[in-house]
């Protein structure tokens, strides 16, 4: 299992960007016969933190989700950071591919490295 960070390009500043959780969705109710003091914390899995980034990137993101989903998965690690996961080398290769053809420099997949524990 090897892992990839995801680069948009930002719409407004065309710098490389990678969206992260700051804080997870808040969600409550609103009732019609009483009031409902309930509200939940639920972060965002990572189709839908790519999602989210319609506008603010250049290029679909429900096009990259597609891309993604036929070489890996998106995931968001510690209810915060975006990352692919890809089963080998090859599929984070074939990935990088597809996105360039797709979207040409608008968009990249970069392998994070493994780090060791000493």
């Amino acid at each position: 299992m090897i892992r990839a960070k995801l680069w948009f390009r930002c719409a407004v500043m065309h710098d490389p960007v990678c969206p992260a959780v700051v804080q997870p969705a808040l969600i409550g109710w609103e009732a019609k016969q009483r009031r409902v003091d309930l509200t939940i914390e639920r972060a965002f899995n990572g189709e839908e933190l790519v999602r989210r980034m319609k506008g603010w990137v250049t290029v679909d993101p429900y096009r990259v989700i597609d891309i993604v989903k036929q070489f890996g998965r998106l995931k968001v690690l510690d209810d915060r950071e975006l990352v692919i996961e890809l089963e080998t080398q090859e599929n984070l290769q074939a990935l990088q591919k597809a996105l360039r053809d797709a979207f040409g420099n608008e968009i990249n997949a970069e392998l994070i490295p493994k780090t060791s524990v000493s």
